[in-house]
């Protein structure tokens, strides 16, 4: 079974071409065709995503990308066996562009438009080892039983109970800024690029490398919270107070700044999993979305695995931000054998 994944909820323009058999109740894949195709440069002037620019970018390089894919794959448009779409989470403008476009040649080619929750295609992507094309078969892992997932995005910080694959109850969620929106926010302030994670993670890292003294202390939100919510709003406020009562600040307060955001932000991320886990009992984490490509939090969340005996999963290179294979994977785990009405819906629950 060959299965085109189209990714269109943000910047990124993503397409895959994914074929996938099952033997013996697991599930083997090769990856025919990839491409991401990144807007980064083009919003980075507004410090954000800008969705009309975003929906205009998705609309030209769509076709463009379905070529390039298909060349990639050597295969014929006529050997694709089902289009599996994002619906939501994301920018509706967006979304509508790679449904509209799924639906063009669902309709053209006879076969059925799966649409796709992307926080799911988050999860499962985080159970795909490698993200290049390759011409062997590879194993989808058959994971055990409860399960928890961590969701960090710049839209989503959750933590999500995992029953099996397709059915998810959202535990704890963000009652205002996702961690990746908060990192973005953050870096604005202190005069960085966007995308502003990244950017953070490197001053954070250069004050630890060269042991900067720690002069700065931001709070650490709904900690002690007695449930699994998250808030990041207040931190990114304090940051705001803290730069306003410095006045002109220098490299290296800059630096103490980053790391004490950072720090902050991992000590939250890894006290609400650690209650997740007490309360839950899982065997299994799995850590997906474009926060946890932070080296820091990365090995935070592998140490918290390692305290609690947890098989763990988490991204490959290529497969933590926005990308059409995990869309893909997830289309071809569906059994879904008729086209669906789909539509965009930007505030698209995992609650299923």
């Amino acid at each position: 079974m060959i299965t085109l994944g189209i990714e269109t909820s943000c910047d990124e323009t993503a397409l895959c071409l994914l074929e996938t058999r099952e033997i013996n109740g697991i599930t083997e894949y090769k990856i025919l065709g990839n491409i991401i195709h990144s807007q980064i440069n083009l919003h980075r002037e507004f410090g954000g995503v800008f969705p009309m620019l975003a929906k205009r970018e998705h609309i030209k390089n769509l076709p463009i990308l379905y070529k390039e894919v298909l060349n990639s794959a050597k295969i014929t448009e006529n050997e694709i066996n089902k289009i599996a779409v994002t619906k939501g989470p994301g920018l509706e403008p967006a979304l509508w562009t790679g449904i509209l476009f799924a639906k063009e040649i669902g309709e053209k080619l006879k076969i059925p438009v799966i649409p796709i929750n992307h926080m799911e295609g988050h999860i499962v992507g985080s159970l795909i080892s490698n993200s290049e094309i390759h011409i062997d078969y590879k194993k989808l892992p058959n994971i055990e039983y409860p399960c928890l997932a961590i969701l960090i995005s710049g839209g989503h910080t959750e933590i999500v109970k995992i029953s099996e694959i397709g059915k998810y109850k959202i535990l704890g969620a963000t009652v205002d800024d996702a961690v990746g929106e908060a990192f973005d926010k953050v870096a604005r302030m202190l005069g960085l690029p966007y995308p502003g994670g990244p950017e953070i993670s490197k001053l954070a890292e250069m004050a630890r490398n060269n042991n900067i003294p720690n002069q700065i202390t931001l709070p650490r939100p709904m900690l002690h919270s007695n449930n699994l919510n998250f808030s990041f709003s207040g931190l990114k406020t304090s940051v705001l107070y803290t730069l306003k009562k410095l006045g002109e600040i220098n490299e290296e307060q800059k630096q103490d700044i980053a790391r004490e955001f950072e720090n902050s932000v991992t000590e939250v991320l890894i006290s609400k999993t650690k209650k997740a886990i007490e309360s839950e009992g899982p065997t299994t984490l799995i850590i997906g979305g474009g926060v946890i490509a932070n080296k820091y939090i990365r090995k935070a969340f592998e140490k918290l695995a390692l305290e609690y005996s947890l098989k763990i999963y988490l991204p490959v290179s290529g497969l933590s931000g926005d990308n059409a294979l995990m869309i893909a994977m997830v289309g071809a785990l569906k059994t879904n054998t008729h086209s669906e009405e789909i539509k965009a819906d930007g505030n698209l629950s995992l609650n299923i």
